[in-house]
């Protein structure tokens, strides 16, 4: 069983309990254009420090383990370039991404990150999928983040991605074999912002046509806004300027409990 990076819960806290699976791309170029790639930090740390500060138990895990890339525009050396998760006029980095950048416990947890096919007779409360634009790349093509997807959200427990994230969602089955996404309201990194930062023509596909394709109802906010949709278990948000937001949902969720509908 994979070691969990926990911290003791707050009194009246709920969710202590929680056992949160977070995968991240291994995916570290950026098509052909020359450019590293990888994890949007943010969309790691801001969620990783709501849920941890909370008293859950989180799981680190990437498509192939090991140490997970980190867009280098995501981080403070790098900020402020082009081809990002943001245009790189809006790409100010946020306190949660200084604090994972200097919290050895959480960057060891990241250098030795758990395979996903590692994880296929696992269970845990919820599942997230940060984004950054490695995420287009190797998510879609994980049968095994697929498959354990699938399976929690059949079982009725949160699936929450963010920004690019949602990739590892199109995949994604019930046991029926619908996709995750078919019938319900989600979002996603949109058309407008995967153009204006210069990426359409070089990722795999375009994220929301794809959503749209697979029978999601889109549902979509301003460029570079926080935007998130929650459609009973199923959490999705549209940019890393979201992240907190989806955070904030899947806590949510976890203090409702029960099982949610699919």
């Amino acid at each position: 069983m994979p070691r969990a990076l926990s911290r003791p819960a707050q009194k009246g806290n709920t969710m202590a309990a929680g056992r949160i699976l977070i995968v991240t791309t291994s995916h570290a170029d950026l098509g052909a254009t020359g450019h590293r790639t990888g994890v949007w930090l943010e969309e790691l740390a801001t969620p990783y420090y709501a849920l941890f500060d909370a008293g859950a138990a989180i799981i680190l895990a990437s498509i192939r383990g090991g140490s997970i890339p980190i867009d280098p525009r995501s981080i403070p050396a790098g900020a402020g370039q082009p081809r990002g998760e943001q245009p790189e006029g809006l790409q100010e980095v946020p306190a949660s991404v200084r604090r994972f950048l200097g919290d050895a416990k959480a960057m060891k947890a990241a250098r030795v990150s758990v395979p996903v096919d590692d994880l296929a007779d696992e269970h845990f409360d919820a599942v997230l999928l940060p984004g950054g634009h490695g995420a287009m790349w190797d998510m879609p093509a994980s049968r095994g983040l697929a498959r354990l997807v699938g399976r929690h959200f059949d079982m009725g427990k949160v699936v929450a991605a963010v920004c690019h994230g949602p990739a590892g969602l199109v995949a994604a089955k019930r046991r029926d074999g619908r996709a995750i996404v078919e019938g319900r309201r989600v979002n996603c990194f949109t058309n407008t912002e995967e153009k204006a930062v210069e990426l359409a023509e070089v990722v795999p596909f375009l994220l929301e046509d794809r959503m749209t394709e697979l029978g999601g109802k889109l549902e979509r906010g301003p460029d570079w806004h926080p935007y998130a949709v929650r459609d009973r278990n199923l959490i999705t948000g549209q940019n890393p300027q979201s992240s907190e937001l989806v955070a904030r949902h899947v806590l949510e969720a976890l203090r409702v409990g029960g099982r949610a509908a699919s």
